[in-house]
């Protein structure tokens, strides 16, 4: 059997939330824009108990959570509609260097609206240079994104200066918040933010559904990039996938509960994993140190070894990511690992390893044997 570490990348489904689901289809099938009969009212009414849950766990209102096809759809809204929306003279977007791509090619595509993007650089944990945005920042500019939780290499970000800053400029301030429930407590309408980006999937829920998070106190509303039937405030149309919702909102509610019991767990789980490898083999090193990172993220390298021939030869014994990313067929390093300054052959060398809900000790110990041989067989020459 496989070892699973690859829940940064997507999580299994909790059998609770498959369970909720399995009932919503059978008895709540009907359209919840159908408003002339009971069927309709009632899938309607499972919709919105999901809203006021999933808003609960993040602590905001009801009203401001817009359900999505995930969390790529919500960037989309929350950069790129967001800057459409913008006044006039508010013609830059200021993104973190480490972003997700969704953040990055919506920012990118409002370049042909003749918006200016430019890249907040980080340092080598992967944080934001705070001085660097506030130099940046000014009354021209539209919207400030920064990720929260890295989905890469685990960083979690200060965000509150950033947003307080950003806000002080009257700028729109969005952040990919998709990492971020299996990472640390969520208080929305305390941090501050405009707005937040979520995914189910990554939270042991079902794949094709997610959320934005739009404060009601945002300085203005992004535009629709979508058209349709008015659903979701009109700002994302389309017929809502009950069951899908339902289940996103039960995978909040059960990490809201269990969420630092589980996160506790899942952190000694990586240590004890980065502690044997380690051990095991010295010239393993750990790509983020000192800074707050997320629970069950360890991104690790080791000089002279290509992590996508690593990974080859885990197959199929262990399900990881390297830090590479493929464009249109062609391999390119991760541009996050280029963004904290490593070189191209180091930024070839990484290798994330995230560990999660059904995780096991058992897999822990089995896994570090299982990288102990991959590394002997592809160790350079001495």
């Amino acid at each position: 059997m496989t070892i699973y570490l690859d829940y940064q990348s997507s999580t299994p489904v909790d059998p609770r939330v498959r369970a909720v689901m399995m009932e919503v289809m059978e008895q709540d099938f009907a359209n919840p824009s159908s408003e002339s009969h009971s069927a309709g009212w009632s899938a309607r009414a499972r919709v919105e108990e999901a809203r006021a849950t999933i808003a609960r766990a993040v602590g905001c209102a009801a009203d401001e959570i817009v359900f999505t096809s995930g969390a790529t759809e919500a960037d989309n809204i929350g950069v790129l509609g967001a800057a459409m929306g913008a006044p006039e003279g508010r013609r830059r977007i200021l993104i973190g260097a480490t972003e997700h791509k969704a953040v990055l090619e919506s920012a990118f595509a409002a370049q042909r609206l003749g918006f200016a993007v430019e890249l907040l650089p980080v340092d080598r944990n992967g944080m934001i240079e705070l001085a660097h945005l506030q130099s940046k920042l000014g009354s021209d500019v539209a919207v400030v994104s920064v990720m929260w939780v890295n989905n890469e290499i685990g960083t979690i970000q200060q965000l509150e200066p950033i947003v307080r800053e950003s806000a002080a400029f009257g700028a729109f301030v969005h952040t990919d918040a998709t990492q971020a429930p299996a990472a640390l407590p969520i208080d929305l309408t305390e941090l501050g933010v405009d707005a937040a980006s979520f995914s189910s999937h990554k939270i042991y829920g079902p794949k094709g559904v997610g959320a934005l998070y739009l404060s009601a106190a945002s300085p203005w509303r992004p535009k629709p990039l979508l058209f349709g039937g008015g659903q979701e405030q009109g700002l994302r149309p389309g017929t809502l996938p009950t069951p899908l919702c339902v289940g996103f909102a039960e995978a909040f509610s059960i990490m809201a509960s269990e969420g630092s019991v589980e996160r506790a767990r899942v952190q000694s789980l990586r240590d004890e994993l980065a502690k044997t490898l380690q051990g095991l083999l010295p010239e393993v090193q750990k790509t983020i140190e000192d800074v707050p990172q997320h629970p069950g993220t360890l991104h690790i390298r080791v000089d002279g070894i290509n992590a996508d021939d690593l990974l080859s030869r885990l197959q199929p014994h262990l399900a990881a990511s390297t830090g590479s990313a493929c464009t249109s067929g062609r391999p390119h390093n991760s541009h996050v690992l280029e963004a904290l300054g490593l070189s191209s052959d180091n930024a070839a060398s990484g290798l994330r390893l995230s560990l999660g809900r059904f995780t096991t000790r058992e897999e822990i110990n089995e896994t570090a044997s299982i990288l102990r041989a991959a590394f002997a067989l592809l160790r350079p020459t001495q």
